[in-house]
């Protein structure tokens, strides 16, 4: 016996299973996601969206529902909602989403009963399921031709438009280059980015209503031929992630990143003029994070596309072009790190922006670590690993870094006080720190001049230190030898 991976049988995409209720139900939630989150700010809107979503979900799958687990599954809809209802943030949209998917799985489908395979379906749904609203609207006017052009062509276009997004939004350069090209009055007749909204929410709707896992069969093992891949059908062999797809996306991408790459190399590195109207502070700053997004949404693309023992792995077209690719997203890491440290000379550091360092690091050498297991030839699970290792390597050395000293020293060794340019000493900030800043609040009292109220609240970092080490128990070495550099004990300190 062997098992085959299939659709199930009620949630296929026969276009006759699509109507009457299915698309006006996507159609009515997508109008209530542009009246909702259109514009404006995002909220409890979330909660009343999420409710409504749940229960299109229901009236469009009411023959298929599996009715003892109902009340489980709203249980813990509920449940993922009370995060979002307190606050919504990336924590509490995660949680929604989640409870939402288990919701609808334990409902819908009785045939994962393994974690592992409610795990895979989850990531079926998240990931893949948003691109079946493209193969579900093209199958209803049964054109195969067309259906397979847009099925080459949708992921090179929607997530080149996701990059497009990304690099302007980091680039002032392309933003003001873009605005040059409005066309007049056209906006005010269509919205291109109200079009997008409404493509993406009926992408992210449409596989909470029509439905659709994949379950395993059992066949003869006399049978295994007939599911050959020379014998299947082309819609059988068609694949979002196909050769075709694959490569049409790198040629697209290496594109699209080599305008970035070759603006940053002429005006980031080589210090060229930039025009008047741009500042090199907001150059230098508008694109540290957006490019961060953008090197991780490429590194998924990498792993979801190049799978170990495929035949886009195999294929000696898409395998430089993937190393070209992964090269400029270094290249973007490095450029944000860059900026990063530029804007950083001008308004000096905090927590974050060292939090910031470290990631973008880390992202850079998660993409080394990809192309090495390309390279290498190495499974999924070898890559996880040695992401694992690097991190926990890098977490074992912060452990050992007294941030928090450093952050003061580099404050006041730049500050207006102590080199006459840039920005002046945020005290509140320094005294925030902590007890480790002393020695750097020490000098910044002694540029600013003597200040009463500084003095005082320095004397509460100096009491909080004493009381941090008053006992052997609570010894530490970097305490120690803040006491050093303090020039005092905790007993002469506690007795004075």
């Amino acid at each position: 016996m062997t098992d085959l991976s299939a659709p199930a049988s009620d949630a296929g995409s026969d276009p006759a299973n699509l109507f009457p209720i299915k698309p006006p139900i996507a159609v009515a939630l997508a109008a209530l996601a542009d009246w909702l989150f259109y514009g404006q700010r995002v909220g409890i809107s979330a909660v009343v969206f999420v409710l409504a979503l749940t229960l299109g979900s229901l009236v469009a799958n009411l023959t298929r529902l599996n009715r003892s687990r109902m009340l489980l599954a709203g249980i813990l809809v509920l449940a993922g909602l009370a995060p979002a209802i307190e606050e919504f943030n990336a924590a509490s949209l995660a949680i929604m989403a989640i409870a939402l998917g288990v919701g609808l799985l334990l409902t819908t489908n009785q045939q994962k009963n393994e974690l592992s395979e409610q795990a895979a379906a989850l990531c079926d749904l998240f990931l893949v399921g948003p691109f079946r609203f493209l193969r579900d609207t093209v199958s209803l006017f049964n054109l195969p031709t067309l259906k397979t052009g847009l099925t080459v062509w949708f992921i090179p276009m929607a997530l080149g438009g996701i990059f497009v997004f990304l690099l302007i939004s980091a680039n002032p350069l392309l933003e003001k280059w873009v605005s040059l090209m409005n066309p007049g009055n056209a906006a005010s007749y269509v919205s291109l980015s109200r079009i997008l909204f409404w493509a993406l929410a009926l992408s992210i709707v449409w596989p909470f209503i029509h439905v659709w896992w994949r379950s395993r069969v059992t066949v003869p093992s006399t049978m295994v031929e007939v599911a050959a891949p020379d014998q299947a059908s082309p819609s059988d062999r068609m694949e979002f992630f196909g050769v075709a797809t694959i490569l049409r996306s790198l040629v697209l991408f290496n594109l699209l990143f080599a305008v970035q790459t070759i603006l940053d190399a002429v005006y980031l590195w080589g210090n060229a003029a930039l025009p008047a109207d741009i500042s090199y502070a907001s150059y230098a700053h508008r694109g540290a994070y957006p490019l961060i997004v953008t090197a991780l949404l490429a590194a998924g693309f990498v792993l979801a596309a190049i799978r170990p023992g495929g035949p886009a792995e195999q294929s000696k077209v898409i395998r430089p072009l993937v190393y070209l690719w992964v090269a400029q997203n270094v290249l973007l890491v490095m450029s944000s790190i860059l900026r990063l440290d530029l804007y950083v000379q001008i308004y000096l550091l905090t927590w974050w922006r060292v939090a910031a360092f470290i990631w973008m690091i880390l992202v850079a050498l998660g993409l080394l670590l990809i192309v090495a297991r390309i390279v290498l030839n190495r499974s999924n699970d070898w890559l996880i690993r040695a992401n694992l290792i690097t991190l926990t390597a890098t977490l074992y050395v912060c452990s050992l870094i007294n941030f928090a000293a450093i952050i003061a020293d580099y404050n006041v060794s730049h500050s207006r006080e102590a080199t006459g340019k840039g920005v002046w000493i945020d005290m509140n900030y320094l005294l925030s720190l902590g007890p480790q800043a002393l020695p750097a609040i020490d000098r910044a009292i002694a540029l600013r001049g003597f200040d009463p109220t500084l003095v005082s609240r320095r004397g509460c970092l100096v009491e909080q230190q004493v009381k941090e080490t008053v006992s052997w128990r609570s010894w530490g070495f970097r305490s120690w030898r803040l006491q050093r550099a303090l020039g005092a004990q905790p007993k002469n300190s506690t007795t004075g």
